[in-house]
């Protein structure tokens, strides 16, 4: 996701050129660039746990909006293994850190129960 925000922040002429192509209006990119951006840093600050959530939601609505977008104006089925990778990255970035949030969890509360 940062990788693709920059792009989209900077509205170089590859990013505009595929919007054109989609269909979308080019004043989204900065927009679409800077939220890619703050749900990085969502993520990857400790804390926040409801702030993450939407971080993970917006990247999926974000992923599955470019995939039908792709699929709308008959785009090839090459582009899907892009796709398919994001989701793939992105469930197993919310299944660790679900894992992580529970094993803090219950260290929290073993060492709770020794004192």
């Amino acid at each position: 996701m940062v990788l693709g925000s920059i792009p989209d922040i900077m509205s170089v002429p590859d990013a505009d050129a595929l919007f054109n192509h989609l269909g979308y209006p080019t004043y989204l990119l900065p927009f679409i660039g800077i939220a890619k951006l703050l749900g990085v840093v969502a993520i990857l600050i400790p804390g926040f746990p409801r702030i993450k959530e939407w971080a993970y939601a917006g990247f999926v609505f974000d992923l599955t909006g470019a995939m039908y977008s792709s699929i709308s104006v008959g785009d090839t089925n090459s582009g899907w293994l892009l796709f398919i990778s994001g989701y793939i990255l992105i469930a197993g970035s919310y299944i660790y850190h679900h894992k992580l949030l529970k094993s803090a969890i219950s260290s929290t509360s073993l060492s709770n129960e020794d004192s």
